[in-house]
């Protein structure tokens, strides 16, 4: 009697998650399965399919631009999602304060992330113009220096420039996050620290970071994973360049994908993925370690 209830609980669990099973199945399960099954056979146009196995990865990990778009992709992850984490937390700090117009500052906060991605790399793209950018003439007219600067003509200007404009953009996000977890703690746990002598430093520190622990992993989660696909960006920006020095993998991918090459770049794509599900599973693991 026991089991037979059992397994029609298990039944009845599984109709009502039928919709979350369908919608996960066709929009993510089975477009990673076709990305993995064409990345095994050397899928280009005006050509017949065949299967080559791993040749594509054998491939992927002598292609010199494949490994730098790797070494691209992994230094901007981690200097922009630290930048990001760093001014998410310093806003969040300043914002949960009790601060005059503190409403208005909050949603002034959030009008660079709902900006759509192109678009903001559109109006990063005319403020680093070399001809007509305001940052130039701002430069210029200050007596920072003498002519324009190539702010997206050199590996570290288009490097740093990508940098800056992926932070202007989310930043906020990270923001709201950590804001959110904030409201959570007990502002008699900040007064009795008060009471037991403890200064701004000791607070931070001793309470407000721990207790922020798994909110800013979950931040960095979510960051990370983005960062690691970056595409929209660097696409509006640089288009990789100059000199293929801002390639991501995506846009590596997608230049393949262009050009016809479907199995080398779903080779790619998987190896976007695979990274991608790598640093999700040790931020979990983090968390639960941490718990």
């Amino acid at each position: 009697m026991i089991k037979r209830n059992t397994v029609r609980e298990n039944i009845e669990a599984y109709l009502y998650n039928l919709p979350l099973i369908l919608i996960v199945s066709v929009f993510i399960l089975f477009p990673v399965l076709g990305t993995l099954i064409t990345s095994l056979f050397r899928d280009v146009t005006f050509l017949s399919s065949k299967f080559i196995a791993l040749e594509n990865f054998v491939r992927l990990f002598s292609d010199e631009h494949f490994l730098h778009s790797v070494r691209f992709t992994l230094l901007f992850t981690i200097v922009s999602v630290a930048i990001e984490l760093l001014a998410g937390l310093i806003f969040a700090l300043v914002l949960n304060e009790t601060l005059p117009a503190r409403a208005f500052f909050r949603i002034a906060l959030l009008i660079p992330w709902v900006i759509p991605i192109a678009i903001s790399g559109r109006i990063w793209e005319l403020l680093y113009n070399y001809d007509y950018g305001i940052l130039n003439y701002i430069i210029i007219s200050l007596g920072f220096a003498n002519e324009p600067v190539s702010w997206l003509g050199t590996t570290t200007g288009a490097f740093f420039s990508i940098v800056v404009s992926d932070a202007w953009k989310t930043i906020p996000f990270m923001s709201v996050i950590i804001l959110a977890g904030l409201s959570t703690i007990s502002d008699e746990l900040y007064e009795q620290s008060k009471i037991d002598g403890a200064n701004l430093f000791i607070r931070f520190f001793k309470i407000t970071l721990p207790l922020l622990k798994p909110v800013l992993i979950v931040a960095l989660l979510f960051r990370t994973i983005d960062a690691i696909r970056i595409f929209d960006l660097v696409y509006v920006l640089t288009g990789g360049g100059p000199g293929g020095s801002t390639t991501s993998l995506s846009l590596y991918a997608f230049n393949y994908y262009v050009s016809g090459d479907f199995g080398y770049g779903s080779a790619v794509s998987v190896v976007v993925f695979i990274l991608a599900s790598l640093l999700a599973a040790f931020y979990l693991k983090t968390v639960n370690v941490n718990r």
